[in-house]
């Protein structure tokens, strides 16, 4: 079954290896292929916006989602994993997700679990901010 895929105007998706920029019009693609990586620019992090540790992780899991030899980044994959564990504990539910799926060899859905580590990385950074200044009125109900 094809995937159909609706690019905006000068929207990026990567296909394969191949880097495809549509032009000023609204696009609609049907990709026919087999374990074929793809993914949208809004799921693209390069290593300037990855600056966060659950944002390195996505960014590794990335490259061997990308990658044609994923085990390539294994090493770097599973550094990072032993940082972020030892920081935040509470990591690990999503870490173990990841990895499930990364040794399955499943790396679409090990780069869809890294994305819930980011959202649960930015939740415990909310809170912390929230903790810093008690004081100071909450600006988003304002």
């Amino acid at each position: 079954m094809a995937l159909k895929v609706e690019l905006k105007p000068h929207e990026r998706i990567i296909i394969g290896s191949c880097v495809i920029t549509n032009t000023d019009q609204r696009a609609r693609l049907l990709i026919d292929g087999d374990r074929i990586p793809i993914l949208r620019e809004k799921d693209i992090l390069t290593p300037e916006t990855a600056d966060t540790p659950a944002k390195l992780v996505y960014l590794a899991v990335q490259l061997m989602y990308l990658s044609p030899d994923p085990m390539a980044h294994h090493p770097t994959y599973f550094s990072l994993v032993r940082d972020i564990l030892t920081t935040m504990p509470s990591a690990w539910p999503f870490i173990e997700g990841i990895n499930n799926y990364t040794l399955n060899g499943d790396l679409y859905h090990a780069l869809k679990e890294a994305k819930k580590l980011i959202g649960h990385e930015e939740q415990i950074l909310e809170s912390a901010r929230k903790m810093q200044s008690p004081n100071e009125p909450d600006r988003k109900s304002a």
